[in-house]
């Protein structure tokens, strides 16, 4: 009869044990749904697997380079031929689209500091931001694999593409000379702009990736603001040996067809690489990937 009472009141403390274990094990996996990634703001709670973000400036291609889903995204990213495939069931909201953003049930939400409408936005989903430039094209593509739970396959394709662009630099070093200069022109809303280093378009990958030159007068006059807006007429002043062109297809572009434009030496010389400003215009991880392989194609042929 003890024997009896024993083993019922251990299977009953091994009920209990197991129903105990459940529950701790559930909990533990309910606490890795989501991770803390310590943002500018402070520390957010994300989803440690996003499955439906939303993108409201910059960072798609970081997102679709890590093969995270994106399920809305601002205009300037659908407008991107080369988001197509990964943007083809993803809706175009803006930050006030408050509505549409709540429609598409989004775990997580990503944007610039400057976004509008934040208090919301948090309301619908965990926000994080970022300021624009506070880190270094590379280091933004890590903090984006970070919130994305995704750091180390971020660090890989930084590496990866650091030691690619070194080597395609050096190799057009040799193939045009290291003190070739190359400019970065713009023509927008009827206005010509020259960059500096860290302005999208290319810079990124022309001056930091593969460390060709700027000409001196861009340098210059783009120190502070990162760009510079200059004429038609101007404009063979702020030229390179080579002129990489980041042209809007709709853009009307009539400055091309005036006798001051022909008659810059770059482009008498046949060295001006027309470029597709909407594939052009960002510097993330996607983006830069496809503005390497455009530069390597066109100084190596490759």
């Amino acid at each position: 009869m003890k024997k009896v009472l024993f083993l019922g009141v251990l299977s009953i403390i091994l009920v209990l044990a197991a129903c105990g274990g459940s529950k701790a094990d559930q909990s533990i996996e309910k606490k890795s749904e989501t991770i803390t990634y310590k943002s500018e703001n402070g520390e957010i709670k994300v989803p440690a697997h996003p499955k439906r973000v939303v993108i409201l400036s910059s960072y798609t291609g970081d997102a679709l380079q890590l093969g995270v889903p994106v399920v809305g995204a601002d205009s300037w990213s659908m407008n991107n031929p080369n988001f197509d495939k990964g943007l083809k069931n993803a809706k175009e909201v803006s930050d006030e689209d408050i509505e549409k953003i709540i429609a598409l049930k989004p775990d997580l939400i990503l944007g610039l500091s400057t976004i509008k409408n934040q208090d919301k936005l948090k309301k619908i989903a965990p926000l994080v931001t970022f300021t624009y430039g506070k880190n270094n094209y590379l280091d933004q593509h890590i903090e984006i694999g970070k919130v994305l739970n995704k750091e180390k396959e971020a660090r890989a394709w930084v590496t990866d593409f650091k030691k690619r662009a070194a080597k395609a630099g050096k190799e057009i070093k040799a193939k045009i000379g290291a003190d070739t200069t190359i400019s970065v022109a713009e023509s927008f809303e009827k206005q010509i702009y020259v960059f500096g280093d860290s302005w999208g378009r290319g810079t990124e990958v022309l001056y930091q990736a593969m460390g060709l030159k700027m000409p001196d007068s861009v340098k210059k006059a783009a120190a502070k603001a990162g760009y510079y807006a200059v004429s038609t007429e101007q404009l063979a002043d702020y030229t390179g040996d080579y002129m990489v062109l980041s042209r809007y297809k709709k853009a009307e572009n009539a400055f091309m067809k005036t006798n001051a434009y022909k008659e810059i030496p770059a482009v008498k010389n046949g060295h001006v690489l027309q470029v597709d400003a909407n594939k052009f215009y960002f510097n993330d991880a996607m983006t830069l990937d496809y503005q390497l392989k455009t530069f390597q194609n066109y100084f190596l042929g490759e």
